[in-house]
């Protein structure tokens, strides 16, 4: 059995501003609540191979890993991989951003399938993916409006 997760959230920007801000992956602590760093590790044209550090746990410990992400600008989607692929067999992700009432639907697909040893199953980790997605979804929301609406402002 494998996991599944298609999440997708309003964002009252211009497309070419969303796609930017959100493939800054340097920027995601900034976008992201969970995050506590984003280093690009290598960049080769579309291809960018990044380390991923989130806020330390309850126990204190700070989780990590390494992915690539795959830009298409013209298609405006994304495709990403763990390289490491820690609790995961595998995890792909899948981001598309359609332009929609002059702002963009930004759609988030997950696929992915838990090693029997992860303290999670397929089933409770889709649970989870999709409760937190729309909390970062919502923060996406609310940030790059946010810093539209100043742009629009100051122009």
């Amino acid at each position: 059995m494998a996991g599944h997760t298609d999440n997708s959230v309003f964002i009252d920007a211009p497309l070419d501003f969303v796609w930017k801000r959100t493939n800054d992956i340097e920027s995601w602590t900034e976008l992201y609540s969970e995050y506590a760093a984003a280093e690009v590790l290598e960049t080769n044209g579309n291809r960018i191979v990044f380390r991923l550090t989130l806020h330390p746990d309850e126990n204190g410990v700070s989780w990590s890993w390494v992915s690539e992400r795959i830009l298409d600008e013209a298609a405006h989607v994304t495709r990403s991989t763990r390289l490491e692929t820690g609790p995961f067999k595998y995890m792909h992700l899948f981001w598309e951003y359609l332009e929609e009432d002059g702002g963009v639907r930004l759609r988030w697909v997950q696929d992915f399938e838990m090693k029997p040893q992860a303290p999670l199953d397929d089933a409770g980790m889709t649970e989870r993916l999709n409760r937190n997605t729309a909390t970062q979804m919502s923060l996406f929301k609310s940030r790059l409006e946010a810093e539209a609406a100043a742009m629009r402002r100051s122009a």
